[in-house]
Order: C-alpha cells, then structure tokens, then sequence
C-alpha cells in the first residue's frame, strides 16, 4: 500500500488545490457583482454562488449515455471486468459496483456518470482492445476514484459557476455600454479598471475551471493505485493513450487532452507528470488486482470498430 503518510499529505494538498479554485471561481463572481451594484451586489452575488453549490443540478447519467449510445455489458459478456471492477468497488466501500458499458467508438477513451450509489462507467472499443487487462484495472480504478469522491458533481458545479460567471459578465458590459453616454455628458471617465475586470472574467473563470479539473485527475491518479496497488498498470495505460494518434475527430470530442500549446489550456494534466508521480509510487505499493493472462475482455458478438466517429444529433462525435 501507499505510505499513509504520503497518501494524506498527497490528499491533503489535491483538497486544498481544490477549495482555493472553488474559491477563487466565487470571489470573481463576487467581484462582478461589486461592480455592478457594490456591496449590495458583493453580497447578491456570493449568495448566488452558495445557492449555486447548494441546488447544482446533477446530468443525468441516462442521457449522457445515450448521447454516446452505450450499452450495458452484462457480466456473462465481461466476466473479467466486472470481477475487477466489484472488487474495486468492495475496496472503495461503495454501496454498489458501477455498471459498465460498452461504446462503439474506435477513439480511446472512458468516462463515468453518476453517483456513488448509482453509477456507471464506459469505455470505447477502441480502449478496451489496446489495453491489457492490467491496464484496463488500472483505467476503471481511475473512473471509480472520480465516483467515489464526488469529482462528477465537483466538475458540474465547477461549470456551472463558469457560466453563471460568464451571464453576469455579459449583463455587466451592458449596462456599462448603456450607461456610456451618462458617464461622457457628465464629464467622468469610464471605469477601466471594472471594464476589464468584466471583460476578463469569462477567460478567467475557464481557466480556473480547467485548473479545478486537472486538480481532480491528479486526485483520481491518487485514488486509483490506493484501490489497485500496481501504479504501473495506470502509467503503462496513460502511456498507451497519449502515443494514440490524435486526430480530427479526438481534438473534437476531447479538446484539452494534448493541447501542445499551454499546460493552462489542458483539461488533463500533462501525462509525463501524472505517469512520473505514478512512477514514483512503484515501489511503496503491495496489494495488487489479480489479472488474467490474455484475458478475453469482449465476446466474439462484438466485432472491432473500425469505421471513422460520426457527429451526432446529440451534439457530439463518436
């Protein structure tokens, strides 16, 4: 197992990064709010954002999986990934095992919806017949980490923040531009400091949002070699998935993921960084997932996806 000394000080910073985005994204919707109506308008807007945290509403794991048209594998079809994955789900002390499903993608990728007592994880053909069984363990730790410790719900208030953010923006150049003529006739100059304040604020609010999702993916990493204890399965899998070609249709439906250009603008970490802090715990873990040796992970029913992803009325390639 992990050192606990080094897991907690490793949680203990993730939680901290944490709370200091949420609580920058705050203070910037705060500060919009002070320039639109001052203390008053402080106050309107920081009530806002805890409304926000309080009611933000949960996506519903049903249609994002049928935006990607999943569908369920049984246990009969994946013997070896629900054994993983309930033994994973024993090992986090979740109420029940996320149910898996299977996309007809060839893009590698996998990602989980709901909640810890209602969850469920997909993964695309293309990843399921890359990976080993030993990375795929790794991989479904990782989407399980982001269940069990609510990254779901922490990403879509996260977003919603970002937007609420963004509305407050727009309404605030508004009135500025409206009350442009007032400010010149009554010979006062224009507040340029809030007037890039409020100009700014949009970008800021995504990039801090970009930020709180790296954070979160660290913390994942994290979650997953305390559930699997082989940090080498998950390196070896994210290696696999970056020397993935990226193309038209990946920069599409995950912008971010290999972003050349800077590492503020990635919604993952760099996956030298996350594969090196893997790395790094090689050797203090003990407690493995029993893999089988050339596992068959899908029936022969299900042939390999080779076709090209298609938009879909859904608004989204796969």
């Amino acid at each position: 197992m992990i050192p606990p000394a080094k897991y907690y000080r490793r949680k203990v910073r993730n939680a901290l990064q944490t709370a200091l985005l949420f609580a920058l994204m705050a203070a910037l919707l705060g500060a919009i709010g002070y320039i639109m109506s001052g203390p008053f308008g402080l106050v309107v807007a920081l009530v806002f954002a805890l409304a926000i945290m309080a009611m933000s509403p949960a996506v519903s794991p049903r249609m994002v999986l049928k935006m990607y048209r999943a569908r369920a594998l049984s246990e009969y079809e994946a013997p070896y990934l629900y054994r993983v994955i309930e033994e994973l789900a024993r090992r986090a002390d979740l109420p029940a095992a996320p149910v898996l499903y299977y996309v007809p993608s060839s893009i590698m990728n996998a990602f989980s919806v709901g909640d810890r007592t209602n969850a469920g994880i997909a993964l695309t053909d293309g990843l399921i017949r890359a990976l080993n069984p030993r990375e795929l363990a790794g991989v479904l730790a990782h989407e399980l980490s982001h269940v069990r410790h609510g990254d779901l719900w922490i990403m879509n208030l996260a977003d919603s923040l970002s937007r609420f953010t963004n509305v407050f923006s727009t309404v605030g150049i508004f009135v500025l531009v409206v009350s442009l003529p007032l400010y010149l006739a009554a010979g006062v100059m224009v507040p340029l400091p809030a007037l890039a304040v409020l100009m700014g604020a949009p970008t800021l609010a995504v990039l801090l949002q970009l930020a709180l999702s790296r954070t979160r993916e660290f913390e994942a990493d994290l979650g997953a070699v305390a559930l699997t204890g082989d940090p080498r399965g998950l390196a070896s899998a994210l290696g696999k998935i970056e020397r993935y070609p990226m193309r038209l249709w990946d920069m599409i439906l995950m912008p971010g993921r290999k972003v050349p250009g800077p590492s503020a603008l990635r919604t993952h970490p760099e996956t030298e960084k996350r594969i090196a802090r893997l790395l790094e715990l090689a050797e203090e873990t003990q407690r493995h997932i029993e893999h089988v040796r050339d596992a068959t992970v899908l029936p022969e029913r299900y042939p390999p996806v080779t076709r090209a992803p298609r938009w879909r009325s859904g608004g989204i390639w796969h």
